[in-house]
């Protein structure tokens, strides 16, 4: 089928984004092989045991990484996504990357899978929290540490964001699924829900993953490129 014809209006839409497009952006993955923080694996610090140990040392932790992604752009890609939102009339963008560039490039239908490190919740009551701009963790009124708003290691996602985003994906048409690796688990599953239900699915990657095997379309190269390249399907 005809990529152009495939891509209608009325078409119920799902994108699936991963760290490959934020990478595009300068975006690393905090494997800290340079710098303040190569003595430690995320794996280390992203806990909630680390941050029951340390509070400050992991709230130090994230300071860093939102220094950096705060310095970050939206690439064609985001943009792109941000265009089909508008073109499509049932949308929903499920993203598996916590940097925010999605609504900075002005997506609003959005699931983050696994949060967004610009907002913030208590770590004993839950209570929700904007962004705060401290050197050091603050208390909740119920005198609970403030920790970033993500997913931890060890922790589940939240039920209603995972709940919408395999409804969502059930009811797909069409799936495009970009920058992600497809190991991922319950992220990596979506596509393959998508497909069982008839919607055709679209990747687009630098190199072919586990989910290649099932999709209708497999497109080679970086996210930017390809979705810039795509722009004029979605006005």
């Amino acid at each position: 089928m005809n990529l152009k014809e495939t891509i209608k209006k009325d078409k119920k839409c799902v994108v699936l984004t991963g760290s490959g497009v934020s990478a595009e952006s300068g975006i690393p993955t905090f494997r800290g092989e340079k710098g303040l923080w190569k003595e430690y694996r995320p794996e280390e610090l992203a806990t909630p045991q680390a941050f029951t140990r340390n509070p400050p040392l992991v709230w130090k932790w994230y300071n860093w990484r939102r220094g950096i992604i705060g310095k970050a752009e939206p690439n064609p890609a985001h943009y792109v996504i941000s265009d089909m939102e508008n073109f499509f009339t049932d949308f929903i963008l499920i993203t598996q990357n916590i940097d925010g560039l999605h609504r900075k490039a002005g997506n609003k239908k959005i699931l983050e899978l696994h949060g967004n490190i610009w907002e913030n919740k208590c770590f004993n009551c839950e209570k929700k929290f904007g962004e705060i701009d401290s050197l050091e963790p603050q208390k909740c009124e119920c005198g609970g540490y403030i920790r970033p708003n993500v997913v931890w290691f060890g922790e589940s996602l939240d039920r209603e964001v995972l709940e919408t985003a395999f409804l969502k994906s059930k009811e797909a048409e069409i799936c495009f699924v970009l920058g992600t690796s497809g190991l991922v688990q319950p992220a990596a599953s979506l596509p393959y829900v998508a497909k069982e239900n008839g919607a055709y699915i679209i990747e687009i990657n630098l190199e072919r993953t586990p989910i290649s095997s099932i999709v209708d379309e497999f497109i080679p190269g970086k996210a930017g490129k390809v979705m810039e390249g795509m722009k004029k399907l979605f006005v």
